[in-house]
C-alpha cells in the first residue's frame, strides 16, 4: 500500500478530525447554555447556528479544491489533515513547494520518497504553528499601536491598508509568475496548460465578481473563489481532451 494512504495516515486523520469536531461541539454547547443564561431567545440562537453553518459552505468548497489540488502529489490524507485544522491554498502550496524545491522535486510530481513526504509534512505543520504562538503575544500590541497611529494620522491608516493590499498582491503575483514563467531547476514547468488555467480562473473570477456587483448577489460572493477554481480545472481538463497532444503538453520551462 502507498505510504501516503496507509492505515496509520487514516488513523491520524480521523483522530485529528474527531478532536476538531469535539472541540467545536464543546464550544457550541457552552455558547448555547450561556445564551440561555443571559436570556437570548432560542429562535435567535437557532438562526445564528443555521447562518453559521451556511457561512461555512463556501470556505469548505475552497478547502476541498485545495485538497484536490495537493492530492496528486501528496495523496489525499495529508492535505485533508492539514486543512481540517488550519491552513489555506496560499500557505499550504507555498510551504510544500518550497520544501520540495530544496529536495529537488516539486508538487507537479507524485511524491514517492518517504523522506520528502515527511519533510513536506513537517514544514507545513511547523510553519502554521508560529501564528498560533505569536498572535496571542504580539497581535494585541501591534493592533493597538496601529490603531493609535491611524487615529492620529490618516496617512498612517492609509499606509496600513496599502501594506495589507501589497502583501496580498505579492502572494497572487507569486502564483502568476509560476504559471507564466515556471520555476528554475526541477520546479513546476510553465506551458500552454498552466497559462490556460491561469487565464480561465481570471476570466471566471472577473465575470462572477461583475455579476455579483451588477445583480447585488451578496450570497454568491463567498462562492466566487471556489467556482473560479473548479471552473479553471474543468477548462484545463477540457483543453487536454480537445487540443492536439503536442500543444497541450508544450512547455517553455
Amino acid at each position: 500500500m502507498d505510504f501516503k494512504t496507509d492505515a496509520l495516515m487514516y488513523i491520524l486523520a480521523f483522530a485529528v478530525i474527531a478532536f476538531v469536531i469535539a472541540q467545536s461541539l464543546f464550544f457550541m454547547i457552552k455558547a448555547w447554555r450561556r445564551g440561555k443564561e443571559i436570556g437570548i431567545e432560542e429562535r435567535k440562537m437557532k438562526q445564528t447556528v443555521i447562518s453559521s453553518i451556511l457561512f461555512t459552505v463556501a470556505p469548505a468548497v475552497s478547502i476541498l479544491a485545495t485538497v484536490l489540488a495537493l492530492a496528486s502529489a501528496l495523496g489525499i490524507v495529508l492535505p485533508w489533515i492539514r486543512l481540517s485544522v488550519i491552513g489555506n491554498l496560499a500557505y499550504e502550496t507555498v510551504a510544500a513547494e518550497n520544501a520540495l524545491s530544496v529536495l529537488g522535486s516539486s508538487l507537479s510530481k507524485e511524491i514517492t520518497d518517504v523522506r520528502q513526504f515527511s519533510t513536506v509534512a513537517w514544514t507545513m505543520t511547523i510553519g502554521s504553528c508560529f501564528p498560533l504562538v505569536l498572535l496571542p503575544i504580539f497581535c494585541k500590541k501591534i493592533h493597538r499601536a496601529m490603531g493609535k497611529a491611524a487615529s492620529k494620522s490618516k496617512a498612517a491608516g492609509a499606509l496600513g491598508d496599502i501594506l495589507a493590499a501589497a502583501a496580498f498582491i505579492g502572494i497572487i503575483a507569486a502564483f502568476i509568475s509560476r504559471s507564466v514563467a515556471g520555476v528554475p531547476s526541477d520546479g513546476p514547468s510553465a506551458g500552454v496548460m498552466s497559462v490556460a488555467t491561469l487565464l480561465s480562473s481570471m476570466i471566471f473570477t472577473i465575470a462572477l465578481d461583475n455579476l455579483c456587483r451588477k445583480k447585488n448577489l451578496k450570497k454568491l460572493e463567498p462562492f466566487v473563489l471556489p467556482i473560479a477554481m473548479f471552473g479553471a480545472m474543468g477548462i484545463a481538463v477540457l483543453l487536454t481532451q480537445v487540443l492536439p497532444a503536442e500543444i497541450a503538453a508544450y512547455t517553455w520551462r
